[in-house]
């Protein structure tokens, strides 16, 4: 004879083998239950059978005994008087798309005034609105009933604020350049690079100023030419300019996260109105300013087409000699900036450098910038710059066999390695600086820890 295990606190149930073999069982488990077991559970089956049969009866019945009335009553309707739509204006809003005319875009926008395109037409004024119909530029116009132009507001591409404003004042329009009335919002946004930072920035619908800004606040830690790698992450808190919840332009970036092959840069914007020596700028928690003495790279963005060696066989001269510097390939007129503060030590024709800049920083360094197609406005000799200043473009003169940069580095003048060297950093935040960095900068730090870890968009 075998024994179960206890079940449910039961007793044990016999079994023993019936003359085929099998297992069976010597008493039913139910039977075994306390007697008090099945009278407290019987109680509480007619207790839940009473309590639905009570509620079906009860509900029934109410519903059966409630006296009915049928009740007519007339009700007087409001009077009707007839609404003037004179006054009712209607405000749309057209994306410029490639091949538009003035007149498509007015069609679009609901304007059905001859009146006004024959001003517009007629306007020396308005003749800009049609030399500025570059795709992706909104126009915004209100309109009446029958649409008949009450404004109509287009922005500007000399002014950043500007807009021409087209206005009905009775019969006749007038044409004038008014600022737009701007709001500034805090946009947040996160990506993981697949192939390259604009593509990354384009996915995640950041516009490509704040990726150069990415890029220059970074610059001096990261190589965006040759150290980007698939699956580095970055996020950025920046100022969005709008007009009428659109946006019009990109404002500074307040705070920012590069996760580059492993490695966590962070920066905020701070400046201190005090007007300290060190008062502005982008800097790490503790203070220390992100931004090199240098940038790494006086382009944005571009190829090395050659690099930094004893020996490199010259295209023009056809011989093998020394190349004390950075080739940069980009197309001509591409700007070339300044990668540190310093003077102009020298700007015009130099040899086998056609036109070149070099500037003097910090008394022992300077940089120079050869094959230039020309210079920044203004720029001479004693002139001071400072870092990303815009200096010359891009060109091929001298011995250059095709558009490039030239770009070298030298230390008491003794030819570096700009893309090997550790570069020198500008100077940190005083001591009495931090206690306002920090609570100027708080916010925006916890909005990037906010966003960390979110890939909001990927970028081909």
């Amino acid at each position: 004879m075998l024994h179960s295990p206890v079940l449910l606190g039961g007793p044990p149930i016999q079994l023993h083998k019936n003359k085929n073999g099998i297992l069976a069982q010597l008493h039913d488990y139910r039977f075994e239950r306390p007697r008090h077991f099945w009278v407290g559970a019987g109680v509480v089956s007619v207790s839940l059978f009473s309590m639905v049969a009570a509620f079906g009866t009860v509900a029934d019945s109410r519903l059966a005994d409630m006296p009915r009335q049928q009740v007519v009553e007339q009700i007087a309707l409001p009077s009707l008087t007839a609404v003037d739509d004179n006054n009712q204006s209607f405000l749309r809003e057209e994306r410029v798309q490639r091949g538009d005319t003035v007149m498509e875009l007015l069609q679009r926008l609901g304007v059905d005034d001859a009146a006004a395109v024959g001003f517009l037409k007629g306007s020396a004024t308005t003749q800009s609105l049609f030399r500025q119909l570059s795709p992706g530029k909104n126009l915004t116009a209100r309109t009446g009933p029958q649409g008949e132009l009450q404004t109509l507001v287009f922005p500007l591409n000399g002014g950043k604020d500007q807009a021409l404003v087209v206005e009905r004042r009775g019969e006749q329009f007038s044409a004038s350049e008014q600022t737009l009335p701007l709001e500034t919002q805090v946009v947040m946004k996160s990506a993981e690079i697949r192939f390259s930072l604009f593509g990354a920035t384009d996915a995640a619908g950041i516009p490509d100023s704040v990726a150069t800004q990415l890029a220059d606040i970074f610059g001096g830690d990261i190589d965006f030419h040759r150290d980007l790698r698939k699956g580095d992450r970055f996020a950025v808190i920046y100022e969005s300019v709008n007009y009428l919840g659109r946006a019009v332009r990109s404002g500074r970036i307040l705070a920012a996260e590069f996760v580059n092959n492993g490695k966590t840069y962070r920066a905020a914007w701070f400046v201190d109105h005090a007007g300290t020596e060190n008062s502005s700028g982008y800097y790490t928690a503790d203070g220390k300013n992100i931004r090199k003495a240098f940038l790494r790279s006086p382009l944005e963005f571009s190829r090395i087409t050659s690099g930094f060696t004893s020996a490199r066989f010259h295209p023009v001269l056809q011989k093998w000699r020394a190349h004390k510097g950075i080739d940069y390939g980009a197309p001509v007129g591409t700007r070339v900036k300044a990668t540190g503060n310093g003077v102009v030590e020298y700007v015009g024709v130099q040899g086998g450098y056609g036109k070149v800049v070099i500037l003097r920083h910090q008394s022992r360094y300077t940089t120079l910038y050869g094959h230039l197609s020309g210079f920044a406005p203004g720029l001479r000799k004693g002139n001071r710059v400072s870092q990303g200043d815009l200096i010359a473009f891009v060109g091929a003169t001298g011995l250059a066999s095709g558009p490039h940069l030239h770009y070298e580095f030298r230390v008491s003048d003794v030819h570096q390695n700009p893309l090997a060297m550790a570069l020198p950093s500008a100077p940190p935040l005083m001591p009495e600086q931090l206690g306002l960095f920090r609570e100027r900068t708080a916010a925006h730090l916890a909005r990037l820890d906010l966003i960390r870890g979110f890939n909001l968009a990927q970028g081909d």
